[in-house]
């Protein structure tokens, strides 16, 4: 263990620092109730909070939610089609023209797991139908590779 005292994540070189550290308890991982435990455990929540704040996950967007269980799953087009009632919906949906409804997002939730809040993203009162991303400005900054894989990893 670090003689190191523990200490607020406020910039890069702190954020660093931090990773620094927890990293060592990868390879010796500390014993529940040790004060290198509780260490560890303060370090990632120091860590989470900091990224968090800087590089936030933005929820799933619904489209890009079906897709990646289609390819994590081994769905094809035909098996979306099946499950929306046609080939037609499943190609528009796909292709962002078509409406995800209440009762396909439900439908897509408990045969396919797809979370919930990843599917209703975008519902606002709009007679129960998705309409896309709305308010996001075009320069909104891109979320980090790290920010990528962790959405990655909520939906999957």
């Amino acid at each position: 263990m670090s003689d190191v005292i523990v200490r607020p994540i406020r910039n890069e070189a702190d954020y660093e620092w931090a990773l620094e550290e927890i990293s060592r308890y990868f390879e010796e991982e500390p014993s529940r109730g040790t004060p290198e435990a509780d260490r560890f455990d303060v370090l990632a929540d120091l860590i989470a909070s900091y990224e968090a704040a800087h590089w936030p996950i933005e929820p799933a967007d619904p489209v890009d939610a079906i897709r990646h269980r289609m390819e994590t799953s081994g769905f094809s087009h035909a098996d979306l089609a099946r499950l929306l009632g046609s080939r037609v919906r499943a190609s528009e949906l796909l292709k962002r023209r078509g409406r995800l409804s209440l009762q396909a997002a439900s439908k897509l939730h408990e045969e396919w797991g797809i979370p919930a809040d990843a599917l209703l993203r975008g519902f606002s009162g709009n007679k129960g139908r998705y309409a896309g991303p709305r308010g996001l400005a075009p320069n909104r900054p891109r979320p980090s590779p790290r920010a990528k894989a962790q959405s990655k990893r909520l939906i999957g």
